[in-house]
């Protein structure tokens, strides 16, 4: 288990629902990885590098909602900017990466609490 935070710690994670509106395969990444870009809404489209190549491809997650960390800094994979991070649970042995979505319609943009 990792540390405890105080709710003030998990109060500054600003978590958003996404739609996936475009994927790629990532050739350049020294893991396998696809190239998404992502529609937050108001925030726009944020890119992000996701290794979930084992259990996704491209087409599926095009149209797919995903939940985003949206206020990390922009991290530098190779070419590519990642701006958001892609949350998903990791299972099995070697880990594969599940996406996260929720499971009622909701918005591009909105707020996970």
């Amino acid at each position: 288990m990792s540390p405890e935070i105080q709710w003030g710690d998990f109060e500054k994670v600003d978590m958003r629902v996404g739609v996936v509106v475009r994927a790629e395969p990532f050739s350049e990444a020294r893991r396998p990885a696809y190239k998404l870009w992502i529609d937050l809404g108001p925030l726009g489209v944020k890119r992000s590098s996701a290794q979930i190549t084992e259990r996704y491809t491209p087409e599926t997650l095009v149209g797919r909602h995903v939940v985003c960390v949206v206020n990390f800094p922009p991290k530098q994979v190779g070419p590519f900017t990642s701006e958001v991070l892609v949350m998903g649970a990791y299972t099995g042995r070697p880990p594969v990466v599940v996406l996260l979505r929720p499971d009622e319609p909701v918005k591009p943009g909105d707020k996970i609490g």
